[in-house]
C-alpha cells in the first residue's frame, strides 16, 4: 500500500449530500456509445467498473438536455425522456452497487452544433449572439427571452430528475466553449441586454441557471459548476485575466447555490496566474476567491498533456506518470478533489492501482482506448 497515496487520495469527502469515499473523480469524458440517446447495459458496465476499482466520484459524459439545438451526436446520451431516464437509473444501480458515487454532467452545446445534424436536423443552431467561437458573426441564431428561459427550465428539471432516479449530485457544463461558457466570455457573448456587458453581467445567464436548478433539488444536492479558460481550439482564451475578475465572474454562481467548481485544465501543474502566485492552478484559485471546493483536472497522470491529436486523426498516445506533484498540491489544500480523465479511460483500475502504490502496473492511453467500453 502506497501510504501516502492511500493518505492523501484515499480519504473520504463529504461534498454537499454526497459521501465520498475517496477524493479520486472520473472526468466527464464524451463516448457516444448510446444509439437514440439511451445509455445501454454496456454503459452501466462501462461506469460501474469504474467504481468497483476504486474510484469515488464518477462524472458522466455530458449528456444532452431536453432542448432540441443541445446537440448533434445522435448517440451521445439524453437526459430526458422515458427510456433515457431509465437506463440511467441502470447505471446509477451500477455504481452504487460497487460503492461509488455518480452524477451526470448536463450539456448544451450551444453554437458550436452544426444546425441540420442528428438528432434533431431541424433545430437551428442557437447561441448568446450568433457569434461562433473564433468570432465570426451570422452563425446560428441568438436565444431570444422566451429561449432563455426554455433552457433554465431545461436545466432544471434534468437537475430535478437526477435526484429523482438517485444520483449523489449534478454537474453544469460551463466549460470549453459551450452554451453556458458562450456566455461568460466576452468574444461570444455580444448582447446589448442584461445577459452582457462586464463579468458579471455575462455570469447572469449562468447563475440564474444554477439557482433554478438548486430551487428543484434538496438544500444539499450537490450542485457542481465546471468552468474553464480555454476554449475548443483556442487554448489560449480567458474568461478572467486576473484573480479579481476570476472572482467577479464566479461570485454570482457560488450565491446563486453551487457547492463546488470543476476547474478545467489542461495541465493540472501551471499556475494560472503567475504574476500573483507562482504555483496556484486554476482550481485553487477559483478555490481561494470563493471559499467553496474545487476539483482540479487536466493530464493527470499522464507524461503528455491534452492534445487535440488525442481524441482525433493519428496514433497519439499518452505515457504514465506519476502522482507525487499532485499529491503535494493535495497535501497543501490547493484543491479538494482530483478528476482523471484519458488515464481513467485507458485503465479502470487507476484508483485501485494508485491507492495500492501499483503505478508501473498502470496501462497507458492510448486512442484504442476510444473505441470500446472497456
Amino acid at each position: 500500500m502506497s501510504t501516502r497515496a492511500a493518505r492523501l487520495l484515499g480519504r473520504p469527502y463529504a461534498l454537499g449530500s454526497a459521501q465520498l469515499p475517496n477524493r479520486i473523480v472520473m472526468a466527464p469524458m464524451t463516448r457516444a456509445f448510446s444509439p437514440g440517446g439511451v445509455p445501454g447495459a454496456d454503459v452501466a458496465a462501462y461506469y460501474g467498473r469504474r467504481a468497483a476499482a476504486g474510484t469515488g466520484l464518477i462524472i458522466t459524459e455530458g449528456t444532452y438536455i431536453d432542448d432540441p439545438s443541445a446537440g448533434d451526436v445522435p448517440t451521445v446520451p439524453f437526459f430526458h425522456g422515458e427510456a433515457s431516464l431509465a437506463g440511467w437509473a441502470d447505471v446509477v444501480a451500477a455504481v452504487h452497487g460497487a460503492g461509488g458515487r455518480i452524477m451526470p454532467q448536463l450539456w448544451h452545446v450551444g453554437i458550436t452544433r452544426e444546425a441540420g445534424k442528428a438528432p434533431f436536423p431541424e433545430a437551428p443552431s442557437v447561441g448568446p449572439s450568433g457569434v461562433a467561437l473564433d468570432g465570426t458573426e451570422g452563425a446560428g441564431e441568438a436565444l431570444t427571452a422566451a429561449g432563455l428561459d426554455r433552457i433554465i427550465g431545461a436545466f432544471a428539471e434534468a437537475t430535478r430528475q437526477a435526484e429523482r432516479i438517485g444520483f449523489d449530485g449534478v454537474e453544469l457544463h460551463g466549460a470549453h466553449g459551450y452554451l453556458i461558457d458562450e456566455f461568460l466570455w466576452d468574444r461570444t457573448n455580444r448582447r446589448t441586454d442584461g445577459y452582457a456587458g462586464g463579468p458579471a453581467e455575462r455570469a447572469r445567464f449562468a447563475a440564474e441557471i444554477v439557482a433554478a436548478v438548486r430551487e428543484q433539488v434538496s438544500p444539499d444536492f450537490p450542485v457542481v459548476f465546471r468552468f474553464s479558460q480555454w476554449k475548443g481550439g483556442n487554448y489560449d482564451a480567458k474568461l478572467a485575466h486576473t484573480p479579481d475578475e476570476l472572482g467577479t465572474v464566479l461570485t454570482p454562481l457560488a450565491d446563486a447555490g453551487v457547492t463546488a467548481f470543476h476547474a478545467s485544465g489542461r495541465r493540472y501543474w501551471e499556475p494560472e496566474f503567475p504574476e500573483w502566485d507562482a504555483e496556484l492552478n486554476i482550481a485553487g484559485w477559483a478555490r481561494k476567491v470563493t471559499g467553496l471546493p474545487t476539483i482540479t483536472v487536466g493530464s493527470v497522470g499522464l507524461d503528455q498533456v491534452f492534445a487535440p491529436e488525442m481524441f482525433a486523426g493519428g496514433d497519439a498516445h499518452a505515457g504514465v506518470s506519476g502522482v507525487e506533484k499532485l499529491l503535494d498540491r493535495l497535501e497543501d489544500d490547493e484543491f479538494d478533489l482530483v478528476a482523471v480523465g484519458r488515464a481513467l479511460l485507458a485503465d479502470p483500475e487507476w484508483a485501485r492501482k494508485v491507492l495500492e502504490g501499483r503505478e508501473s502496473e498502470l496501462v497507458p492511453f492510448s486512442k484504442a482506448a476510444l473505441g470500446t467500453l472497456h
